[in-house]
């Protein structure tokens, strides 16, 4: 029956099919793919989407293995007839995602074809391009194998539903089985968790931002998803995109016929989307440790093997490195604080819109122990602990004090690139200048201007100069510990502040929450960090050196067995040398400096307060050998859908003048660190090596002080945890902005912000012309997540 080799041939001819063959082969092989494809769609049935698998929870532990909450798999759910659904929302998904809806047969053969392909590759499936095959697809939620049979099984369903079903039904189908992020499956779960009504009462516009969140709610919700994506998915961006691709689905239903020109003119800006968490599971600081496991594991889903969709789908045990006691002595420390002096109904001006925020990490692991987000989760959506938005302030010195102890400073009679090799490692004994309205110059002495030919006139708080007159010379320790503006801005510009922005990031900090690196006032903390990044880059310093980077989830198990178990990994970021000192200095800022109120009797301390210009923003970041912990302070509306949200001032805040670092923040680092302590013994930080060399920085020239500034500092009051310090305001004669720090009336010359002095800091607010808006207050910028951090 088959001829081959051909007998009767010889040659070449002998191994040629003849024709009769090859047709016979080729009848065959159609009429299997005939047969299999025949037996396929009978052996298939229509799944419905009631009968479809629901979610499962997620088990969270906290790190002594008890439960802290099971959640995820309660899949926010309801079935509506098709009548209940608004035709405006069927049309906003069909002109966006499939306009032949009503005449296609429900696939693409050429979608199928490039899954087949990308599968046989190794590669990622694609989703069905037509409603039909995205209703089939959430319909088999109970096998989303990335696997060729699972495809070709989805493709013979979705020839079966086309035949089977009328398109009206697929459309109820795919729109009550559809995930529209916050835990929502299907339009009225959406229509209750964006906008608190029922699905048959959206608008237009509601319908059209409804179909931008079936595109994926990680970068679409308006409340953002940072936890997940801390660079791409941060509320602003996602506003931003959800409203083009709003304008772009109601544009489209226009120009299909679906929608009169006159009501699409009436939606141009996003509608008012409600709160995004009501889950009571999550109440207080619970649900904001959700977020940040979930997030690690989604962020580094190389290494742990979660998706988004694998959360959302459930079953998982993570065991996180969070200690239930330190959580709530942290809350516990922020709501005494909180109860004593915040008192919106007796100062309604002042005390309306306070926030705090915290992060505690071990700098042995880097495992984040404990985080206050907020005062609650379920109420206030944005992590503090996470991100904010808001600057660090004096916070960053020791930044530049690293800098220049690791790198030194430029020789200023050498040309730029010989500068850069021949340097001078700086001892914590330098001297540098203390000058009030100290003239900023570059490491070559040549005055720094900016682009329109300004000099810098650096200020130091309260106005006043520090360090031993005519000069105002003042070394570096006594620098830190009084927090002196214009010895660290000369130091940062004769290190060079690229090295600045290096030691930032070596010992923690994420490159996009460093802010304006080409100005002076970088030095002094213009730059807006998360109180998770900033607690682990001081605990880089607490560990000699050794930069561990955060994270929330020590490992995750399931069904199958153990999953995923990190691994913690150091890189030496500065050497223990230059480490220890940086501490030493730090210490003498808790022993008799800015930060005394962080004092805990029989511990060593070193820690920073941080003052931000307008008194926008207040912190204070410290460690022990055994823990760190930053904890921040600062105004903003709590309404995140209020797009002209900005900080604003806490002048007379909490009863206070002025809010420094040394208030508030200090006396909650020091309430929860002497609870979290207890009972561990107390440690001492490693004896520091000698370093570096004494430089005594050339003077630079400045301005004849002022009537109103001292010559001598006045001395620090140095109150109780219980009694905050009370600084004077800033001078009402100049104004500052975030680049160009303090214009004075007199001149027009610009001055840096006030810092230092008498125990506050202040660094410049941000400038519009050269920076993002930063008055979102949740931006991603100091995030946590991204790359491997946790």
């Amino acid at each position: 029956m088959i001829d081959y080799p051909r007998a009767d041939k010889y040659g070449w001819q002998r191994w040629v099919p003849s024709w009769k063959l090859v047709a016979g082969l080729f009848v065959g092989f159609m009429g299997s793919l005939v047969a299999v494809a025949g037996i396929g769609y009978a052996m298939v049935g229509i799944p419905k989407i009631d009968e479809t698998a629901e979610a499962q929870n997620n088990v969270y532990y906290w790190k002594d293995g008890s439960q802290m909450v099971a959640t995820g798999g309660e899949a926010n759910r309801q079935i509506i007839d098709l009548s209940q659904i608004p035709e405006d929302m069927r049309w906003a998904v069909i002109s966006q995602e499939n306009k032949t809806f009503y005449e296609d047969s429900g696939i693409d053969p050429k979608g199928i074809g490039r899954a087949v392909f990308n599968m046989a590759r190794g590669g990622q499936t694609q989703g069905g391009s037509t409603i039909t095959q995205q209703y089939v697809k959430n319909a088999m939620l109970n096998d989303q194998s990335q696997t060729i049979s699972r495809k070709f099984k989805e493709i013979f369903v979705s020839i079966k539903v086309g035949a089977k079903l009328d398109k009206n039904t697929i459309m109820a189908g795919y729109l009550n089985s559809a995930y529209y992020g916050r835990n929502a499956y299907g339009i009225q779960a959406a229509a209750r968790a964006y906008f608190e009504k029922d699905a048959v009462d959206l608008s237009a516009g509601e319908c059209a931002f409804l179909s931008a969140m079936l595109k994926g709610a990680t970068y679409y919700d308006p409340a953002g998803a940072s936890t997940i994506d801390p660079v791409n998915a941060t509320p602003d961006k996602n506003r931003k995109r959800a409203l083009l691709q709003m304008q772009d689905t109601l544009d489209k239903m226009v120009e299909y016929g679906h929608l009169d020109p006159a009501k699409r003119a009436k939606y141009i800006t996003l509608p008012k989307w409600k709160n995004p968490r009501s889950n009571t599971d999550l109440k207080g600081q619970i649900g904001y440790l959700v977020d940040l496991a979930n997030g690690y594991l989604v962020s580094n889903s190389k290494e742990t093997g979660i998706t988004q969709n694998d959360l959302q789908q459930g079953g998982y045990s993570i065991y996180t490195t969070f200690d239930r006691k330190k959580v709530n002595q942290l809350e516990e420390a922020v709501k005494k604080v909180r109860k004593d002096n915040i008192k919106p109904k007796e100062r309604p001006e002042k005390d309306t819109h306070v926030q705090f925020g915290g992060a505690s990490v071990d700098p042995t692991t880097g495992a984040i122990r404990a985080v206050y987000g907020g005062e609650d989760a379920t109420k206030h959506f944005t992590n503090n602990a996470d991100q904010t938005g808001a600057q660090v302030g004096s916070t960053f010195k020791p930044f530049v004090l690293a800098a220049a102890m690791t790198w030194g400073v430029r020789d200023p009679d050498l040309g730029s690139s010989q500068a850069q090799d021949e340097r001078t490692i700086v001892s914590p004994k330098s001297l540098f200048s203390g000058q009030n309205k100290l003239k900023i110059r570059n490491y070559d002495r040549t005055i720094w201007k900016d682009e329109k030919g300004k000099e810098w006139l650096q200020t130091n708080d309260g106005n006043v100069s520090l360090g031993t007159p005519p000069e105002f010379k003042i070394d570096l320790r006594e620098a830190m510990r009084e927090s002196v503006n214009s010895a660290f801005v000369q130091l940062g510009q004769d290190v060079g502040l690229d090295k600045v922005k290096e030691a930032a990031m070596s010992a923690g900090l994420r490159e996009d929450s460093l802010t304006g690196s080409g100005f002076p006032s970088f030095s002094i903390g213009i730059s807006d960090p998360s109180a998770i990044r900033m607690a682990g880059a001081y605990a880089t310093f607490a560990a000699s050196g050794k930069q561990r980077d955060p994270y929330s989830v020590e490992k995750v198990t399931s069904e199958k067995g153990q999953i995923f178990t990190h691994k913690t990994e150091s890189e030496q970021a500065f050497t223990s040398k230059v480490a220890d000192n940086v501490t030493d200095v730090l210490k003498t800022v808790v022993e008799k400096g800015t930060g005394t109120n962080a004092q805990l009797p029989g511990r060593e301390v070193a820690g920073k307060t941080g003052t931000t210009d307008g008194n926008k923003s207040a912190w204070f970041v410290g460690y022990t050998p055994q823990l760190s912990t930053a904890v921040t302070m600062f105004r903003l509306d709590d309404d995140e859908s209020n797009k002209n949200r900005a900080f604003l001032e806490m002048f007379g805040t909490g009863g206070q003048e002025k809010i420094h670092g040394a208030s508030f923040p200090a006396q909650i680092w020091h309430d929860y660190m002497a609870e979290a302590l207890k009972g561990q013994p107390a440690k001492s930080f490693p004896e520091p090596e000698p370093i570096g060399e004494i430089v005594n920085a050339e003077p630079s020239p400045s301005p004849t002080p002022s009537a109103t500034e001292s010559e001598e500092p006045e001395p620090s009051p140095t109150p109780t945890p219980s009694q905050p310090v009370v600084l004077p305001s800033p001078s009402q004669s100049e104004t500052c902005n975030r680049f160009f720090g303090c214009e004075e009336d007199s001149g027009g010359t610009n001055s840096g912000a006030t810092d230092g002095g008498s125990g506050g800091e202040t660094s410049p607010s941000p400038s519009d012309s050269e920076t993002e808006d930063t008055s979102r207050g949740n931006q991603n910028g100091g995030g946590f997540f991204g790359g491997s951090t946790g």
